[in-house]
């Protein structure tokens, strides 16, 4: 896990010539510039002045542009919506977008002939997964979105993701502070967070603009980012991972259709799911505390009368969120669930692809390489919520899945959605086998049961016969 969600972290350290070093910087333009009071840094935002919200926002200044900027100041001084600004993390997103991804490539509108071949791609991927899953269809339509596009369909979830965790951290900033300090500091404090409603919004659109560079579709990081029910490819990203694979590039596209389509199955029929996973964010939230033991030592130095204190102090980064057992197990739990999601997916693309596709072990592969040396999941998930994903988890996941599948078949393996206590626990993923051939609850019986109870059935005693009887010869849902 990230020590430090959405950035935070100390001011940068003396420079090494110590005082002079300060005034050079300072007359150079350099340095830190106006006080960051939160200690955010910005990823991706090199060069002088980098870990400067101001810097990060308006980047080397034309005179002519002075007016404004100061006027985006003033907007950002101004805000009083909730605790991220989403206007300015759309419009930082965009335009980290229109600057191109890593590998140079540029954002363009999607052709036609682009657009018919991912729906094609995902019609077909629907076929083919028919026989690799006992869930129908989740893909109502296909779209091939550009990243500009993919930026404004996943905007609503980022902002359900993230907006539990800025709102706790947010709230901190104002709690620590004892009363009578917060009414002598009510202005600055107001200052405050609207800063921060910007800076996070500053660092959350980057985040969400590199992203735009990488994905292939709206699942990619194992959430469900886009309208539901909705598969979509990115042609511009689909073509720029397959262009030095040696694999023609229909296959590419087929193989992450299948993946997306895989997805959508899973998110569409497994109604639970999606409020799971978001559940687990929420908890991570709740466990946010603020370090406010050193907090408190240096406000217990403080002049109230003097409010310029209050912000030098503000300076020192103490604004960080501790460890907790209760985010340590909303985290768990949440790299656990992701772990099988993206597990269940890799081991139905595989079923589905290794008789039709020559590269399917080439492309799974390479998804795999892709994701464990710091893919565009691990790396958001650490800017923004603190988490990052264990690439072994993966693996382990699809190993259980696939030995589920072999034991059980796929209607066995596929009822295990059925119910979020039915599924394997990080423990089981450490020993796959003893999950496998543990026998499990059969659920089924039991909504019988409460609803025959609800209901005042007198049939209830016999029904706990029969349900012993069946578990006598064999045929629960976890026989072998």
């Amino acid at each position: 896990m990230s020590d430090t969600p959405f950035g935070f972290g100390l001011p940068p350290e003396e420079p090494d010539d110590g005082d002079e070093g300060k005034e050079k910087d300072q007359q150079s333009g350099g340095g830190q510039g106006p006080a960051n009071p939160f200690g955010f840094g910005f990823p991706g935002a090199g060069g002088p002045g980098a870990d400067n919200p101001l810097a990060a926002m308006f980047g080397s200044m034309n005179p002519n542009d002075l007016g404004a900027a100061f006027q985006q100041l003033g907007q950002m001084l101004s805000y009083e919506g909730g605790p991220v600004n989403w206007d300015m993390a759309k419009q930082i997103a965009r335009q980290t977008v229109s600057q191109g991804a890593s590998d140079g490539t540029k954002d363009s509108s999607v052709g036609p002939a682009e657009r018919s071949g991912v729906e094609e791609a995902v019609r077909l991927a629907d076929l083919w997964l028919d026989d690799a899953t006992s869930l129908p269809s989740g893909a109502g339509s296909a779209v091939a979105w550009s990243r500009a596009e993919w930026v404004e369909a996943t905007l609503p979830v980022w902002k359900e993701l993230v907006d539990p965790v800025a709102e706790r951290v947010g709230a901190a900033m104002g709690d620590v502070l004892p009363e009578e300090m917060q009414a002598m500091a009510g202005p600055l404090i107001g200052m405050m967070r609207s800063m921060g409603g910007a800076m996070f919004g500053t660092q959350i659109g980057q985040a969400v603009g590199v992203l735009a560079g990488e994905v292939f579709g709206s699942t990619d990081i194992g959430l469900p980012l886009g309208p539901a029910g909705r598969a979509a490819l990115l042609p511009v990203n689909v073509e720029a991972f397959g262009k030095d694979l040696g694999v023609p590039k229909e296959e590419v596209r087929l193989y992450l259709a299948l993946r997306e389509a895989a997805h959508q199955r899973l998110f569409a029929h497994v109604p639970w799911l999606r409020s799971h996973l978001f559940g687990a964010v929420e908890g991570y939230a709740r466990g946010i505390k603020v370090d406010t033991a050193k907090l408190e030592d240096v406000v217990g130095q403080l002049d109230p009368s003097n409010p310029e204190q209050l912000q030098d102090a503000l300076q020192q980064g103490m604004f960080q969120p501790e460890d907790t057992p209760a985010q340590k197990a909303a985290l768990a739990r949440l790299e656990t669930a992701l772990a099988l999601v993206e597990g269940w997916v890799d081991a139905v693309v595989h079923a589905a692809a290794k008789p039709r596709l020559s590269s399917a072990d080439a492309l799974r592969e390479t998804l795999r390489r892709r994701r464990a040396s710091g893919g565009p999941a691990e790396q958001t998930f650490a800017t923004l919520i603190g988490l990052e994903l264990r690439p072994r988890r993966l693996r382990d996941a699809s190993r259980l899945w696939a030995s589920l599948t072999d034991a059980r078949g796929v209607d066995g393996r596929d009822a295990l959605w059925a119910h979020p206590d039915m599924l394997p626990t990080a423990s089981d993923l450490d020993d796959p086998d003893g999950f496998v051939h543990r026998e499990q609850l059969d659920f089924s019986e039991l909504d019988k049961m409460l609803g025959e109870a609800a209901g005042g059935s007198a049939e209830k005693p016999n029904l706990k016969k029969d349900d012993n009887d069946k578990k006598d010869d064999g045929k629960g849902d976890g026989a072998e």
